[in-house]
């Protein structure tokens, strides 16, 4: 866990900082963590970062563009050296805010790096949950709420909240449950799919993000909120098509459920969450196909990291996350011996 200090550090850096830039990754835990830490110092741009597994260097024009006395990466497991060698030339301190195993890195002056597993009693908690403890605002528990669930966690304020809200979040133990059983896990999914939206109107969404205090105006259409049920609406139709057909594949065999599908919409994270929901037992693997690349989604009861991990062994790829839930990506033609090696290492 972060110690009350590192807690007191990052907060210090809020307080300081005049024009901060929030980088966040873009799915609903980094969307959390930027508007906990946006609303508490009420200055600075966020960012969503598209690039896949990195911050990457082709984010370094946002820092010329937007000039920020002090960077906060939140939420994204790696930041390229070159993203982070452009940082340290043009002096602007970086706060590292993290949950996924420790990538390696070059030490560097400018980086403070926070992580929970780091330290001396190691956790795994998301960072939206680490974003709330900085910040303390008691307005803003569902902001950590919405961030916390859709990492599948159940943070300890769940249970107080549930008695606040129920209309939104009946209390359990189980994030599946909390997840596709709640009003609060139907934001949760808005969300994730209004940030698959091009730039302007992610942008648009931030901004009416900030101003609204009560999540239950997520759930009406209005003038803050139109975008994002439009969006929702479009998606939504697209997904339970790929979701059904992806069901078709749950007899194929025993151990695994592999689904592997094309099209311009990458949904291979909300599918694989949702199939592991259904199928729990399932050691579910999405592959979402574009081009000559193939972004892979695993989730699993066991340790899907390692497995995935064994599997790509010998093929040129990328992976990473947590024990529970990674992602992968690789080239189209080592898709088949992908798939192979991971059926056979569960037989």
């Amino acid at each position: 866990m972060l110690s009350q200090k590192q807690l007191e550090k990052i907060r210090g850096f809020l307080e300081r900082a005049q024009n901060p830039l929030f980088f966040f990754d873009n799915d609903v835990d980094g969307l959390a963590s930027f508007l906990l830490l946006r609303k508490f110092c009420s200055k600075g741009k966020g960012i969503a970062i598209k690039s896949f597994p990195d911050l990457n260097v082709a984010y370094t024009r946002k820092l010329h563009e937007f000039k920020p006395d002090v960077i906060f990466v939140l939420d994204k497991p790696i930041i390229s050296k070159g993203f982070l060698d452009a940082a340290a030339e043009l002096n602007m301190p970086l706060v590292w805010i993290d949950h996924h195993p420790v990538p390696e890195f070059e030490a560097n002056e400018i980086v403070n790096y926070f992580n929970p597993l780091v330290n001396e009693n190691p956790s795994n908690e998301p960072t939206s949950y680490w974003c709330y403890k900085i910040t303390r605002h008691k307005g803003d528990e569902w902001i950590a709420m919405l961030g916390c669930l859709a990492d599948w966690f159940i943070p300890e304020f769940a249970e107080t909240f549930s008695k606040e809200k129920p209309e939104l979040f009946t209390f359990t133990n189980e994030p599946a449950r909390a997840l596709y059983e709640t009003e609060l896990g139907r934001i949760i999914k808005m969300l994730s799919f209004a940030l698959l939206d091009r730039t302007s109107m992610v942008v648009k969404m931030l901004k009416n993000l900030i101003i609204i205090k009560d999540p239950k105006e997520l759930l009406d259409i209005t003038t803050k909120t139109a975008s994002i049920h439009g969006r929702y609406k479009q998606i939504n139709r697209k997904y339970e098509k790929i979701l059904n057909k992806a069901k078709e594949f749950v007899k194929k065999n025993k151990k695994v459920l592999f689904f592997q599908y094309g099209g311009l919409l990458s949904l291979s994270s909300e599918l694989a969450n949702e199939l592991f929901y259904l199928y729990p037992n399932k050691i579910v693997v999405v592959a979402y196909i574009k081009g000559t690349k193939v972004n892979v989604s695993l989730r699993a009861k066991i340790d899907v990291r390692k497995l995935a991990e064994k599997a790509l062994e010998g093929i040129e790829s990328t992976c990473g996350g947590h024990e529970h839930a990674c992602g992968a990506t690789l080239q189209v033609t080592d898709l088949p011996k992908f798939r192979d090696n991971l059926i056979k290492s569960t037989k």
